[in-house]
Order: C-alpha cells, then structure tokens, then sequence
C-alpha cells in the first residue's frame, strides 16, 4: 500500500467484507443482518459503507437521524433505513423518503400515526422500542395495551418490528442483567403478538450480542462496531479487521535544546536537547485535546512518538528525539495492527469515540483490491 504523503483515512472495504462474513457465521441462516451506518458510517464514509454492504445483500440499514436517511437515499440505496431517533419534525421527510421510524414514546407514536394518516398511508412500517433496562429510550413492558390500542385504530402504520437494546452485553460480569434484559423483551414482544395476532420480527442483539448471546439473536441482528472492527474484547478483535487507517505525514522537525518549550501556552518543556516533528492534524480533524502532554501517540517509522503540548486545531507536535525520520515521512495513527482502541485506551476512552470523531475534512482514500 503506498505511503501516505497527506493526512487521510483509508477504508478498507476487503476488511468490510471480512467482518460482514465473520459476524453473520454466528448466525442461523434465516436470522436477517441489520448494519449501523449511523455517524458517517462511524466515522468512515456511509454511502461508500452502505453501496458495498448493499452488494454483500444486507438485509436493513440504521441510521440515528433522518438526514443520514436522506442522504443514504440521495446517494441510490434502495435497502431498508430504520431511523434510529427520529424527531416528529422529519416525519413528513421519512416518508417521502421510504425511511422507516423507531416508535419510541407515546408523543411520537401520535405525532406519527397523525402524519401517516394525513399522507394516506396504508401499513406504513414502523419499529417499536422498548426499555428493557438501558434507560434511553423505549416504552415499557406496561405500554403494550396502549399501543396496542393505538395500531388497531388505524390503518396508517403497522408494526414491522419490535426491538430493544442491550446495555452491557461486551461485559462478562453483567451476564444476570443482559439475561434479564432478553427474557424481559421476549416476554413483552409475546403478550404483543397475542394481543395483535400477528409477530412483527424481533431484534434485540449488538455486535456484542452477537458474540456473547446467540439466544437473543431472533429474528435480526444490529452490528455496528463489529463491521468497522471491533469486538469489544482482546479475543474477539482478533477475529475482526479495523476498516480504518488514519495517517498522515511529518511536514516539518524541529531540533530543540533544554528548556525550550513546545506549542500554545508553553505546555511542554524540553528535558535536554531534543528533536520535535509536526503533523497535520489537530482537534479539527477529531484528535481531541485530551490526547495532548504525552496522553497520545502516534507511530514513526515503527516506533512511538509521544504528542507533547497541547493539541492545536490543525496540527501536534511529537518527541522524535530516538527515532530516525525526516520531513515528508508517513506517521500512522492507528491502523489494522496499531488499532484505534490502543490509542483510545491511552486517554481512557473507547474506539467508538475516536472513529466517530474525525472529521469530514480529512480525505477518504477507498481501498478495494
């Protein structure tokens, strides 16, 4: 792969497809694929995300927001969106737009029942959350017979689904809880489909759900992570292949003696004399402050290079003094071995966050072959 001469993120979409594959060999072969593309795909590039996963015959696409729907449809997908926490004001725009909406509360069942009734809708899908114990967003398991009522009165909307969400299926010391969090929702979506005479499909599992609790597979599953590379443990992101590689480049070093002091407010102080390099990118680009006085890193030429001072918008300055590089010189800040986890780790926080972060002005290279 050729060197980065810029700051860019590539995407490998051969990754893509390898954890596509892995995460759906846990399932049985009538249990549909839910892929999250929310927050740009996290982070990557959501219509290049969802055109490939579209080819590899995904069954539904989740979004947060109605604008990610819009522009996932603008862009020629065709797959169902489920969106995720729609606001009563797109909803007019959601069914212009063949997205579909997670009913979460009794003023966005109204609300929505109103606008698919005013279009002239006829069975209009929409997706029922419940809270089985993440404390969101979700009716509760005692809401049934209200919304039951509700879908019987009209014609509008039916009910493709029923869902939930786990709140710690990654942690092996919250087996009890996310036990009773299945249990819960699958007694709530039975006395649903007695009660309505018919079974919406059942999705309760993330990523680590998948991994962690084939019992609550159901009828979907909901991968987010897992698709970028990310099992949310040491033994299952072996398994999986980060699609992600963040790079950029040196563009200038700077040689300084003792007690010197590197970038705004004198942050770093040099211990002797010692040999600095600046990069391009900055908490503009999603490389938060917090990554600054040797919290983060990235990599040179294999080896390790602190970031000292503090963060700028466009830039950081790291210690090079014991690394051989020059000017010009690709810096890796995380790829598929130096994972983006690692470098969460260092300022206690998790890869969902770094990817998520960066930013849209940072060039996507597309790998394919």
């Amino acid at each position: 792969m050729p060197k980065a001469n810029e700051t860019v993120l590539e995407i490998d979409l051969r990754a893509l497809t390898h954890n596509f594959n892995y995460l759906t060999s846990k399932l049985q072969s009538n249990t549909k694929f839910l892929a999250v593309v929310k927050a740009f795909a996290y982070g990557s590039d959501a219509v290049e995300i969802a055109n490939h996963l579209e080819k590899l015959e995904v069954d539904y696409f989740a979004v947060a927001y109605t604008r990610e729907g819009v522009l996932l449809r603008d862009a020629g997908i065709t797959t169902p969106i489920l969106v995720l926490h729609p606001q009563p004001i797109n909803f007019e725009t959601i069914i212009e737009r063949c997205l579909e909406p997670s009913i979460y509360n009794a003023k966005v069942l109204n609300e929505f029942i109103a606008v698919a009734e005013q279009q002239k809708q006829k069975d209009y899908p929409v997706h029922i959350k419940f809270n089985t114990g993440l404390n969101r967003l979700g009716f509760w398991e005692n809401d049934v017979d209200y919304i039951v009522s509700k879908l019987k009165a009209t014609s509008a909307i039916v009910a493709k689904s029923l869902f939930s969400h786990l709140a710690a299926s990654e942690d092996p010391n919250e087996t009890e809880f996310s036990n009773r969090q299945i249990n819960s929702f699958k007694a709530t979506a039975k006395e649903f489909e007695v009660k309505m005479a018919y079974k919406p499909w059942l999705h309760l599992c993330n990523t680590s759900g998948v991994i962690n609790y084939p019992e609550g597979h159901l009828d979907m599953v909901r991968c987010g992570i897992g698709l970028y590379g990310f099992g949310n443990s040491a033994s299952e992101d072996n398994n999986l292949k980060p699609i992600a590689s963040l790079k950029s480049v040196i563009s200038q070093i700077h040689m300084i003696e003792k007690g010197e002091t590197v970038g705004y407010n004198r942050a770093y102080t040099s211990k002797g004399f010692e040999k600095t390099a600046t990069i391009p990118i900055g908490h503009a680009d999603g490389l938060g402050r917090h990554y600054g006085n040797e919290n983060g890193f990235v990599f040179i030429n294999g080896n390790k290079a602190p970031i000292i001072g503090n963060v700028c918008m466009d830039m950081i300055m790291v210690n090079i003094t014991d690394i051989e590089c020059k000017e010009g010189d690709e810096v890796i800040l995380f790829d598929a071995e130096k994972k983006a986890s690692t470098l969460a780790e260092s300022s206690g926080t998790i890869s969902y966050e770094i990817l998520t972060a960066i930013s849209q002005r940072i060039k996507r290279k597309i790998i394919s072959s």
